[in-house]
């Protein structure tokens, strides 16, 4: 997608010009303007030059921005250079507030001269000096010149809404110039007729009393009753007001944007090698040295070193080599709590080193750091259309044409009505002053901007307006299992030793003989032992070691011959029991793995192995389902393994044993009935992602997901879909809102400004509202900073919750005052081994009805419940030794 700026666009109605113009050129595919920006992205063949043409040749300017950028399925996200940042910033760079302010000092300065003649010598009485007061053709002269001053002042209007009309695409603008205009020629033509009224008195012989008191009344009502230079001078006056609040209102909603730009760091500390040179006795000699220099960022190339100390911004993305810290990333993730880093870890441009002393890598820089990512896809969405946009560009295109003729109605029937022509031309230029194509054209990009930058700050990186619009509207959620549900690498579940055995003496052996092996199994074992330390003490080695493909292993500890692996290679050298073989096939029903381990022939337990779920998959499912989504999880697992961590997760639905080329069939049948999201990791999610009305890319995933995908889920988290779920919602009923009030605001100002009430409404009144509806609309957009994106629903399945369905803020508030009088207690079980007794805890405790929620921790024995209501301790105690654990009591 190629980005033009544009110049001159003043409503809805210009923005309507300049896509119809440019989308007329042959080879243009797509084009999108953004009046909120002042920017257009064309997709196609077509060349710039031709673009330009056609932009001017419709009355408008337009130049290349500097940079390109791509935010389209498929496509790369960014550029090689800092180009498309340096033009995004410019994009954003607020150069049209000052302008307005300079001239609307100047205006107010000669309109407050004119209105003290207007209303404060002629209303209050304010004095004026000799030679004007009592005379109204002095007067009436004064108010012109006045009048064409502000006028002058603004001439932008008049420039910029003749050529317009000229070009036969009126605009605001055009209503602004003709109403003014219309008001100042028609004072012109009335201070003409006093003049001629005052010289007809003059030459006549007649001048008797009586004749004169009639000429003197002419005067004075032509003076006080048909004059509007004070009309003309504070409609654009009026409306540069409105310019100026409309012009503030927008550049808060670009704010998250902003705010991104400028945690962009500036300089970096690297380290290059330096050749230093010294006199020996014999001969000079000459040695390579580290120097630290400090550099712009722009300079830091990939594979660049760099130091980094406690405060100081990370310049580039990069990999840790040498030191630990704690890194605040709320910058880009939304989450306050500092993570640790340590050799091997990634950090990410624009996070702050909290701690330690850290050196690390360069391995992304300029624009193909994560923060450049983040900051081109929230510049992207704001200047892509949301499907809704299209009904006020249908009504913007002919919006303006149809006021013209309205006005022009109105003053042929008032005048047909036996109105004088003074009371007609007041209603007419009321109603094109009152008419507000801007409020139209706002109404979507100022809710779309602040809506993505709201989800950006969050961690939510949404591409494009339509995907942020559809993803409230849809009504299934497909999901990946590996890497999204899941951790995405086998872990130790569970333990089993048999019964003269301890848990130490099976996980040392099992980690001796696994040392060895390359098998993912076997490194999930060895995680497990460096967890218990068994890493730490000296080890026998294993000698003939032997690894049985797809059977197990074998070797030789101490001089024992040991075997591990699945159940029917280790029983060949062992009896196993009837209760490990029990408890080893509810596991395996379980989708989990039982690796059984012997030495000369004692069977020593089995250890129970998975892909865990992530710590919130339960909860982000859990809130997917209360917001009335059909959740179904994708899995190329077989089918007892893929519905055990189905039902484990909470999901509705399973599609197992699907290649990766069959995910994409699967959702495309899926979106025969409704609109899908796809949530992936993988390369093999890209082709599903690219297919789904929504793709939504885990942040953790493959670049080829991420730049498949119309959403980047920062955090890994499934929480987040729920989030960005909520975000579209709650965006969308914004630019609900803000078309309805756009829409109703002329449906009842334009009848009104024409008299249909029988109010005789001033011109000057009908300009101030013209000014403040374009700000109502920013300012409602701007309500959604206010949006608490990431609340919590309750995590029980099948329960619904107002939060998330209705996004009802009353039921919202009702909420959190009951969570506000909630109980925490934590209490202690004992005989928890893994993640399965923790989800069964958790499943029979909140069960009862007095606790809310149960966060077991098999790890520290013990559970944290959020209480509602009287705490019965026995019903407690009897659920949890019913499910065969111990209960401790309060901890």
């Amino acid at each position: 997608m190629r980005k033009f700026e544009v110049t001159g666009m003043s409503c809805a109605a210009c923005q309507a010009r300049v896509e119809k113009a440019v989308s007329k050129i042959p080879g243009v595919t797509s084009v999108a303007v953004s009046l909120l920006t002042n920017t257009m992205g064309v997709e196609g063949t077509a060349s710039d030059e031709d673009i330009i043409a056609a932009v001017v040749a419709a009355g408008y300017g337009a130049s290349v921005s500097n940079g390109e950028t791509m935010s389209v399925k498929g496509g790369p996200i960014s550029g090689n250079s800092p180009s498309s940042l340096q033009s995004t910033a410019h994009a954003l760079e607020d150069k049209e507030t000052p302008r307005l302010i300079r001239r609307l000092v100047f205006s107010a300065l000669f309109l407050l001269m004119l209105m003290y003649i207007t209303m404060g010598h002629h209303m209050l009485h304010f004095p004026l000096p000799s030679y004007l007061d009592g005379n109204p053709l002095r007067l009436a002269l004064v108010q012109m010149i006045l009048a064409a001053t502000v006028m002058l002042i603004n001439g932008k209007f008049f420039k910029n809404g003749i050529g317009s009309l000229l070009h036969g695409a009126p605009n605001m603008d055009t209503l602004v110039a003709l109403g003014s205009g219309v008001s100042f020629a028609w004072s012109v033509w009335i201070f003409l007729k006093i003049c001629g009224v005052a010289m007809s008195g003059l030459t006549d012989g007649r001048m008797v009393a009586a004749a004169l008191q009639e000429t003197t009344s002419k005067i004075h009502d032509l003076y006080h009753n048909q004059l509007y230079f004070e009309s003309a001078a504070m409609i654009p006056a009026l409306i540069t007001i409105g310019k100026l609040l409309e012009s503030i209102s927008k550049g808060r909603t670009t704010n998250a944007l902003k705010s991104l730009l400028e945690l962009t760091p500036k300089t970096a500390r690297i380290l290059r090698l330096e050749a230093v040179c010294g006199e020996g006795e014999m001969e000079q000699t000459c040695s390579m040295t580290m120097k630290e220099y400090t550099v712009p960022v722009e300079e830091v190339r990939v594979e660049d070193i760099f130091l980094v100390k406690p405060g100081e911004s990370i310049p580039v993305d990069a990999v840790v080599i040498e030191g630990e810290s704690a890194v605040d990333e709320s910058a880009l993730t939304g989450e306050s709590i500092p993570v640790d880093k340590a050799p091997g870890d990634k950090v990410s441009s624009a996070t702050i080193n909290q701690s330690g002393f850290l050196k690390c890598r360069a391995t992304h820089v300029g624009e193909d750091t994560t923060l450049s990512r983040i900051i081109q896809m929230v510049a992207d969405a704001s200047a892509t259309k949301a499907p809704i946009a299209r009904i006020a560009d249908k009504v913007s295109g002919i919006f303006v044409p149809a006021v013209i003729s309205i006005a022009v109605l109105v003053l042929l029937i008032w005048l047909l009505l036996g109105k004088d022509t003074s009371f007609a031309l007041a209603r007419a230029i009321s109603v094109l002053v009152i008419s507000c194509p801007c409020a139209l054209g706002l109404a979507t990009p100022v809710a779309i901007m602040v809506g993505s930058g709201l989800g950006a700050r969050n961690g939510i990186l949404i591409k494009t307006g339509e995907a942020l619009e559809t993803t409230g509207r849809a009504k299934v959620i497909a999901l990946d299992k590996t890497g999204t549900i899941t951790k995405g690498e086998p872990e130790v579940i569970e333990i089993i030793p048999e019964k003269s055995v301890n848990k130490e003496e099976l996980l040392r052996t099992a980690y001796i003989l696994e040392s060895k092996s390359e098998h993912p199994l076997a490194r999930a074992i060895l995680r497990e032992a460096e967890k218990n330390k068994l890493d730490k003490h000296p080890l026998p080695e294993v000698n003939e070691f032997i690894a049985r493909s797809g059977h197990g292993l074998e070797g030789v500890i101490n001089g024992e011959k040991a075997h591990g692996g699945n159940r029917a290679f280790v029983a060949q050298y062992g009896e196993i029991s009837s209760e490990l073989e029990k408890k080893c096939s509810e596991l395996s029903a379980l989708g989990q793995t039982p690796l059984f381990f012997e030495k000369e022939g004692r069977i020593l337990g089995a250890i129970s192995i998975a892909d865990a779920l992530k710590e919130d998959s339960r909860e982000g499912i859990a809130q997917l389902r209360d917001l009335g989504l059909s959740v179904v999880m994708l899995t190329g697992d077989n089918e007892k393994t893929a519905k055990a961590i189905a039902k484990d997760a909470g999901v509705n639905d399973v599609v197992a044993g699907v290649l990766p080329d069959e995910k994409a069939k699967v959702v495309s049948d899926l979106k025969k009935k409704d609109k899908v999201i796809m949530v992936g990791d993988g390369i093999n999610d890209a082709p599903a992602l690219t297919v789904a009305d929504v793709g939504m890319a885990i942040g953790a995933g493959t670049d080829v997901a991420i730049e498949s995908a119309d959403v980047v889920l920062v955090n890994s988290s499934l929480t987040d879909v729920a989030a960005a779920v909520r975000l579209s919602r709650k965006t969308l009923r914004n630019i609900h809102e803000n078309l309805f009030w756009a829409f109703f605001y002329n449906v009842v100002c334009i009848p009104i400004a024409a008299g249909v009430l029988s109010w005789k409404m001033n011109p000057m009144i009908g300009a101030a509202a013209m000014s403040l509806s374009s700000f109502t609309v920013c300012m409602n957009a701007l309500r959604l900073n206010l949006f608490k994106l990431k609340k919590t629903a309750k995590t029980k399945p099948g329960q619904k919750t107002d939060i998330a369905m209705n996004n009802n803020e009353n039921s919202t508030k009702d909420q959190e005052e009951k969570r506000s009088t909630d109980m925490e207690k934590i209490i202690t079980i004992e005989g928890m081994m893994c993640g399965h007794c923790e989800a069964n805890v958790k499943q029979a405790l909140e069960a009862l009805p007095f606790i809310t929620s149960c966060i077991p921790d098999h790890n520290t024995n013990t559970a944290k419940l959020v209480i509602t209501g009287d705490f019965d301790e026995a019903q407690v105690k009897a659920i949890v030794e019913e499910k065969g654990y111990k209960y401790g009591g309060e901890a």
